[in-house]
């Protein structure tokens, strides 16, 4: 068997090269083929395999498949190279998108599962229930304690002063659009008349104290700015036990604190006062709102974010010179006397007292009554003088509250607004009797 170069015919006898042109192998170097016989000498090797009877060994013949008869001058039929690159077919026009598309998906979803591994988020484990309220419903109510809270918060302010013993913090709430605001007396005494206000946002301005009244523990200053929101007024007198209250403020320096709880009582007579300071009396409301030193001079607000006291002292169990925290007992000034004692300093630079008209001297039981307040002195031409009350008096009741107490009748008379008239049940000897006595103003 041969490979196609140098063969022999069977026998070893070669093919002897015949002339160009002439029916044998035309000549040419050793090793090599020429033309098909009788064909030019340009035509390639192969071209006249199917002629060559030789071209196998075991195939004596070929198979020819003749053109058609009477076409002997037709062109031959055109080759088509499978190989050559031909006009896309549509299916392969709409595999390319597709497997794009399959591509950017793979893709996408693994570096999507990459940056939630990546982010500390597992695959195959849904924590919590889907969101079951409508968006709207999400949202904070306005009657909601979240919602007094937000209603609040940006009127209500941290004040500093600084004094030769350091820098005290205290709180108070804005009442007025131009900047006055309102906070305890015991916040700023000692300020040397200047603050600074610590806005909700943060921000901060100068302040300088515009009045103070310390039997009422009320003080007011202003600072150099407008557009600020002040507060709503509520009505303290409307109070009962029992209602929501909030509590604003600042305790220990912790600047926008809302604590929360109910009104535990209303006009709950108390004195405070610091050493060496005014004796400060009040007709408190008092709450079980969580309140600390800071809180003073903050707004407590009713459930509608409306406020109804101003925040100003506690009771602790602690020893005298110690730290005092919250117990649950707080006391708040009642906003309509804080109001009232706020208009007075703004109008005038100071308030006005409101009086009865007479000295306390102790109580009933020691001149053998059973309770109440006995009038040591009763001022000529006062209040009480004019009612028709003498000294010796026993007032059981101002108002139909019961007087218990010196420290009562003192912090229920200041509560009222002069020129106010009250209903005032007294004892003489063995006679109960009433009495209508209209309050006036301290002549300080």
């Amino acid at each position: 068997m041969t490979d196609g170069w140098d063969w022999r015919q069977p026998g070893g006898t070669p093919t002897p090269a015949g002339p160009p042109g002439s029916g044998g192998t035309p000549a040419g170097p050793p090793g090599t083929f020429g033309g098909p016989p009788g064909g030019p000498t340009s035509s390639p090797w192969w071209s006249d395999a199917l002629a060559d009877p030789w071209r196998d060994p075991y195939a004596p013949a070929a198979v020819v498949v003749p053109g058609p008869v009477g076409d002997a001058d037709a062109e031959p039929e055109p080759v088509t190279d499978p190989d050559a690159p031909g006009r896309p077919a549509l299916r392969q026009l709409l595999l390319i998108p597709l497997i794009t598309a399959l591509l950017a998906g793979t893709l996408g979803g693994a570096l999507g599962y990459a940056f939630a591994v990546r982010g500390g988020v597992t695959g195959g484990v849904v924590l919590g229930a889907g969101a079951t309220d409508p968006p709207a419903l999400a949202q904070r109510r306005p009657e909601s304690l979240a919602g007094v809270a937000e209603k609040v918060l940006p009127s209500v302010v941290t004040i500093r002063v600084a004094s030769l013993g350091g820098t005290s913090e205290g709180s108070g709430f804005i009442v007025s659009a131009d900047g006055h605001v309102v906070t305890n007396d015991h916040v700023v005494a000692g300020s040397a008349g200047k603050a600074t206000v610590v806005f909700n946002d943060g921000s901060t301005a100068a302040a300088t104290v515009v009045g103070q009244d310390p039997e009422s523990d009320i003080a007011v200053i202003k600072v150099s700015r407008t557009g600020l929101r002040p507060v709503e007024f509520g009505d303290s007198d409307a109070l009962a036990v029992g209602d929501p209250v909030l509590a604003v403020g600042s305790p220990l320096s912790l600047a926008n604190t809302v604590t929360a709880g109910i009104v535990s009582a209303v006009d709950r007579t108390m004195q405070a006062g610091e050493p060496g300071g005014p004796t400060r009396y009040y007709a408190a409301i008092q709450t079980d709102a969580a309140v600390n030193h800071g809180n003073s001079g903050g707004p407590l607000v009713d459930g509608a974010g409306r406020v109804v006291g101003v925040n100003s002292t506690i009771k602790s169990l602690v020893a005298d010179g110690q730290e005092a925290g919250n117990i649950g007992l707080a006391f708040a000034i009642p906003i309509n006397q804080a109001k009232r004692v706020t208009q007075d300093i703004i109008g005038t630079g100071k308030a006005r007292r409101t009086v009865i008209g007479a000295q306390v001297g102790g109580t009933g039981a020691a001149s053998g009554g059973a309770g109440g307040v006995r009038l040591a002195a009763v001022e000529p031409g006062g209040p009480a003088a004019g009612a028709g009350l003498r000294a010796g008096d026993v007032i059981l009741r101002l108002n139909g509250r019961p007087m218990t107490d010196p420290t009562d009748l003192i912090a229920l008379v200041r509560k009222f607004a002069p020129g106010s008239v009250v209903t005032v049940e007294y004892r003489r000897g063995s006679n109960r009797q009433n009495a209508s006595v209209t309050l006036a103003a301290d002549a300080k």
